[in-house]
């Protein structure tokens, strides 16, 4: 689960997502960077897992243990929507890469695109409604099939390298060539790729959102760290391998999937052909396995009366059943967005990964507050993992911090709502959340108006 929701489309893109405005040097930092944060974080998860047996709900349930009820739900919420968006990113890719095969698809955001991919999400719906053991059994055998053209392309990349090319580029390129050596405009090329790594990372808490079903709780854990630490590797070869293939000026240009181009560019059309089936069955399986976490996370949510009770119901084959329903509505409805926009992929997924980063932070802050009189250890992990939280939040930048916040304005008036059916008040401090989050929502409406932020 861990390996199958971390391994979606996001890798076969993940060349051109961060080496188009990065260079060898910041690509290496950025991974180092985030190779901590997310050790720490699943770490953290790991000890939460253990420590804590009776938070069922993991990523929600750690910011409701730690700060109360409000923050419990937005995290809830904004992982739901992060989910949500991640199904979109991974319908617009699953067509651009049928698009290789069929023209008619190409871009993966025209009308034939969207007509396919909303069969596609139906038939996810039924199927997680027969159960979610089967659907789990799925996604396991589809994560093994995705793997196959992953390695076979990491194995040219190794013979094909070129040391001269991945050198040119290591400090990043300007149309006219290589730059020299600017720690200031190396970490703006770190900077850049955080919100990438974040994406291709989403599914670190796979395993402790399942934690309810699992037999063992100790495997919930070592499942989370042995995935999040081969994927890493992966995800590192992929990206420094290609820039002493593609020259870095030139992988901007590339289209999507860009692992399809590098493959191409090496052996010919076979080897693009190989890499876009390969999309094909990751996405399908990503997208199982994230609908799967879309659905549980609301259901869970409406099980400890934080979400409506309504999502809280499950049919006979044991499947959140109406928490599947209204995801798959919402994932419908941003799909027919897709018309509007010429850059769907690459804006869902940016959104998908800022939507995370509340609940990710708020884990780690419980982290480092349930461990602070009780393991030095655990404190400082808590402690890493809080500030990598925080640097994401800050490298997303504003733009995506007011977009998140009006994913998240809505969601005032659900808790509202449940607050009151359970006979509990709103606190000030809620008030005051209420207050920021309307006014960062309604400021990011206005430059959506203006046309000030990009995406639209």
């Amino acid at each position: 689960m861990v390996v199958g929701t971390m391994i979606g489309g996001g890798a076969f893109n993940l060349i051109s997502d961060m080496g188009a405005q990065a260079g060898g040097l910041a690509i290496i930092i950025g991974w180092l960077i985030t190779g901590i944060g997310m050790i720490a974080l699943g770490l953290s998860f790991q000890n939460l897992t253990n420590v804590r047996p009776d938070l069922d709900g993991g990523i929600y349930s750690y910011a409701q243990a730690g700060f109360g009820d409000y923050m419990g739900f937005n995290s809830a919420w904004g992982y739901w929507f992060s989910a949500l968006l991640g199904n979109v990113a991974y319908g617009t890719l699953l067509m651009t890469a049928v698009g290789h095969f069929l023209p008619m698809f190409k871009g993966g955001s025209n009308v034939p695109s969207i007509i396919v991919a909303s069969l596609l999400l139906w038939s996810v719906f039924l199927l997680i409604s027969r159960g979610v053991k089967n659907a789990t059994i799925i996604n396991m055998i589809v994560t093994v099939a995705k793997m196959i053209p992953l390695f076979l392309f990491l194995v040219v990349m190794v013979i094909a390298f070129n040391f001269d090319t991945f050198m040119t580029g290591f400090y990043g390129m300007t149309e006219h060539g290589p730059k020299e050596f600017d720690i200031h405009d190396v970490m703006v090329q770190v900077k850049s790729t955080m919100l990438v790594t974040v994406w291709v990372f989403l599914g670190i808490e796979g395993a402790v959102i399942f934690s309810s079903r699992a037999k063992r709780r100790s495997d919930v854990g070592k499942a989370t760290i042995i995935g999040l630490i081969s994927v890493l590797i992966i995800y590192m070869m992929i990206t420094i391998l290609s820039q002493g293939i593609i020259i870095q000026n030139q992988i901007s240009e590339l289209s999507n999937p860009s692992m399809a181009e590098v493959m191409g560019h090496v052996v010919g059309k076979w080897g693009a052909a190989v890499i876009n089936i390969g999309l094909i069955i990751s996405v399908m399986g990503a997208w199982l396995g994230w609908s799967l976490l879309a659905a549980e996370v609301p259901y869970l949510a409406a099980k400890d009366d934080i979400f409506p009770a309504w999502f809280g119901k499950d049919n006979d084959n044991h499947a959140p059943v109406n928490s599947m329903l209204m995801t798959s509505l919402i994932v419908q409805l941003f799909f027919f967005t897709l018309l509007f926009t010429d850059k769907a992929y690459n804006f869902a997924f940016s959104l998908a990964s800022s939507a995370a980063l509340l609940p990710y932070a708020f884990s780690a802050f419980y982290q480092l507050k349930f461990s602070r009189q009780r393991s030095r250890k655990q404190m400082l992990i808590g402690s890493v993992a809080s500030v990598y939280t925080i640097w994401l939040i800050y490298a997303a930048g504003l733009e995506y911090l007011l977009l998140t916040m009006i994913l998240y304005f809505p969601g005032i008036f659900v808790y509202r709502h449940v607050q009151k059916l359970h006979g509990r008040s709103i606190t000030k401090i809620d008030k005051i959340l209420f207050g920021i989050i309307t006014s960062l929502a309604l400021i990011g409406i206005y430059f959506i108006i203006k046309g000030q932020i990009s995406g639209f």
